[in-house]
């Protein structure tokens, strides 16, 4: 019996092997491809993202192979400059997809995933002990927990039998990465010129030569094949008068506005995680990022409950924390899809609402909204620093985010005069000063949310052992 089997080796089943394995879990990915297919859906990465990738070590190797672009406001797109945001990295990383799962991929059997590619999973059953998971070629495989990271068509939540209300696609768009035999500054100029909520497009930032185009279709597929790259010229010439001289496709993908939530995000032993749990339009590239930290949220407290240390509730808080998030990311990309509608009614709340972003705070909170770096968990504490992430500070030794990469709790003590005594295996004590944190002390979780502030020992010990379990003797 291994520890967890990871069902999907997309970026949110390698985020959450790889969190598995840094606290030492033995961990099966199953994934039904035999090779990555190479689709580009995710386009780029948010800033709380990147502070995720920060905060294990990662983020050197994503902006070697990414673009950094500034922030800026682009809600429905309707576009204004970023105010000032409450994180180190504020900037939206340009990076493919393809490269993302590349990335994550490597990372994952770096730290010792058993990814094994051309697995299928076509059946599961739970009982008090495990999950036993039945592969398509016959084989068997069991576990103490399983997660479903297997996309919005998945597999596990269908034989778990979880609701996934919401409703249908009603738009669509084609997504295609092809060369042009037109020169740059022809395409550039056609981009300014034609660019709208029908199409879009720019040259692709990692491939010289490249260029992705995005086009809303009349209708919505209902076979949800693959499109064709014919398919793809027809309305292009359809939008644009012209075929603009594409050529050599890399790839050509659908994608639709379909918006649904899984009714729990845990039945038993099995969880829900990424697309398995949540699909919505893909306004604001808010889809890839949230599967990601979904992974992180919840990859600590699988750890801590094979560990047998985990408080009796820690693995109902994925979904107490998780789906709430997921919750408001479907509400705000089904009224920036709306607010893409050319009707009259549609374009008068785009009109107000582009009146509207001209106050920072309103620019700010649809800002933090898609970015994510605005989430806070209710903890039942109304201090503001509590159940907010608190963002990479800087510290006299360092930065915060430097002393995190062990995926431990974390307690920064500015007093001295404070202890995690009973709870060193899980969680680590520092002690020192930054400027940049106002508070005499902050107890934050492996995942980077604040859990408790203040400079009294006795206050302490109960957040100590409602996330970190019991202390020892």
């Amino acid at each position: 019996m291994v520890n967890v089997i990871v069902a999907g080796g997309g970026p949110t089943g390698m985020m959450l092997a790889a969190e598995l394995r840094l606290r030492g879990l033995d961990v099966v990915v199953l994934e039904k491809e035999p090779a990555p297919l190479g689709h580009v859906r995710g386009l780029g990465i948010h800033a709380r993202t990147i502070e995720v990738l920060d905060q294990r070590g990662l983020l050197e190797r994503f902006l070697a192979r990414g673009t950094k672009y500034p922030i800026r406001g682009s809600f429905a797109g309707i576009l204004t400059p970023a105010p000032n945001l409450d994180t180190a990295h504020g900037y939206l990383l340009g990076i493919p997809q393809s490269i993302t799962d590349e990335l994550l991929d490597e990372h994952a059997v770096e730290v010792g995933a058993d990814v094994r590619r051309g697995a299928e999973l076509v059946g599961l059953r739970q009982d008090d002990a495990g999950v036993t998971v039945d592969l398509a070629d016959g084989a068997q495989l069991r576990a103490q927990y399983l997660v479903g990271c297997d996309g919005g068509r998945s597999t596990v939540r269908k034989l778990l039998g979880v609701a996934f209300p919401g409703e249908p696609a009603s738009m669509e768009w084609l997504l295609a990465e092809v060369r042009s035999s037109e020169p740059a500054e022809t395409l550039t100029a056609a981009a300014d010129e034609l660019g709208s909520p029908l199409i879009r497009f720019g040259p692709h930032p990692q491939t010289e030569g490249m260029w992705r185009f995005v086009l809303r279709t009349e209708t919505v597929a209902e076979d949800r094949a693959a499109p064709t790259f014919e398919e793809f010229v027809t309305r292009l010439r359809e939008l644009a008068g012209t075929d603009l001289g594409v050529h050599s496709p890399r790839s050509v993908t659908r994608f639709g506005d379909a918006t649904r939530m899984a009714a729990q995000y845990r039945s038993g032993r099995v969880f829900l995680a990424g697309d398995a749990a949540h699909i919505h339009p893909p306004m604001g590239g808010q889809g890839l990022n949230m599967g990601v930290q979904d992974a992180f949220n919840l990859g600590w407290k699988l750890a801590a409950a094979v560990a047998g240390w985990a408080p009796a509730d820690l693995l109902d808080s994925y979904q107490a924390e998780r789906h709430p998030v997921a919750a408001d990311v479907l509400d705000n990309t089904r009224a920036q899809a709306h607010l893409t509608l050319s009707e009259p009614g549609p374009q008068a709340v785009r009109r107000l609402l582009t009146q509207l972003v001209g106050f920072e705070d309103v620019n700010r909170f649809l800002i933090e909204k898609v970015t994510a770096i605005g989430i806070r968990y209710d903890f039942g504490d109304s201090h503001p620093l509590v159940g907010r992430r608190l963002r990479d500070i800087a510290l006299e030794r360092g930065r915060l985010f430097s002393l995190m990469r062990a995926g431990r709790g974390l307690l920064l003590d500015q007093t001295g005069q404070l202890s995690v005594s009973g709870w060193a295996d899980r969680v680590d004590h520092v002690v020192d000063v930054s400027e940049e944190l106002d508070a005499p002390a902050a107890l934050l979780r492996p995942d980077g949310h604040v859990v408790w502030v203040g400079d009294d020992q006795s206050s302490l010990l109960s957040p100590l052992a409602r996330w970190f379990g019991p202390a020892n003797s």
